[in-house]
């Protein structure tokens, strides 16, 4: 069987689209698995499959590298928009996605997308972690260090830490000690962060299921709540990732929304059996 795809990338945080609105596609995960192979496949980062909803305009399925299903993202949810657009599915530029996560609002503004990516959840059993109450500069273990962690989620979790020096991490070591740690029983995804200054901050992320990548929305998102609650940074927050830039505004009426670009960069067909 031969499908059409389209490779879509936000802030080099790679996607590839399948349209799944007329023909349902069985065993998406280990599509997923073979596609996003950066060697044998197209490589991406996830595989985001586009599907009909009861209600919202739109559903959004996402595939990690690995195969696994994941909640939402940030980057992704801009793409989708453009895509959806772009390839006359909708005429709104305006839209309501279903996903795990709930119902996520993104809107084409010119050449960038704004998403408004719902309120934080700061319970910790909620995010989830193995603690209750919020999770704020609390420590954490990891293979004897102990670290200073915020812990947010935006419809998936995340752990934030700050940092002197993030260049020189090996995320391919320590990004998985934080995924894989008894405190996050649904894994977790983690920022490493170095503040700039209040409005301003680094970002490398290492995202469960997809390893490093080149940016995270709902990480970025992440990263602006948790640097208000550890009073480190303010509401509007410009974070650098390897990719781009992203805009975050964590507003009054406690709703965060992410601001990024989202660009095609390819179409084709490929065989799946």
């Amino acid at each position: 069987m031969e499908i059409p795809f389209t490779k879509m990338h936000g802030c080099g945080n790679d996607f590839i689209f399948i349209d799944c609105l007329k023909n349902d596609i069985p065993d998406l995960g280990a599509i997923a698995g073979r596609l996003c192979d950066r060697r044998f496949g197209i490589g991406a980062d996830q595989l985001l499959t586009v599907h009909p909803s009861t209600s919202a305009d739109f559903k959004m399925e996402i595939y990690n590298a690995d195969g696994s299903q994941v909640e939402m993202c940030g980057n992704g949810i801009r793409c989708f928009a453009k895509y959806v657009y772009e390839h006359g599915l909708t005429q709104n530029k305006k839209l309501e996605v279903e996903t795990l996560a709930g119902i996520i609002r993104p809107r084409l503004v010119g050449d960038l997308v704004e998403v408004d990516m719902g309120e934080p959840i700061l319970e910790g059993r909620k995010i989830p972690v193995d603690a209750d109450g919020q999770i704020v500069n609390r420590p954490l273990i990891v293979e004897g260090w102990t670290y200073s962690v915020t812990c947010v989620s935006m419809g998936n979790p995340h752990c934030v830490l700050y940092l002197d020096d993030i260049d020189a991490l090996d995320l391919e070591k320590i990004g998985p000690l934080f995924e894989h740690h008894a405190f996050f029983p649904k894994r977790v995804n983690t920022e490493f962060i170095k503040v700039l200054s209040p409005n301003e901050v680094n970002m490398r992320v290492w995202e469960r299921g997809a390893g490093e990548t080149w940016a995270c929305g709902t990480g970025a998102s992440a990263v602006a709540v948790a640097g208000v609650l550890g009073d480190k940074t303010e509401r509007k927050l410009t974070v650098h990732v390897k990719g781009g830039d992203l805009f975050i505004e964590w507003r009054d009426n406690n709703r965060v929304y992410m601001t990024g670009a989202a660009e095609e960069v390819f179409q084709g067909t490929v065989k799946v059996s």
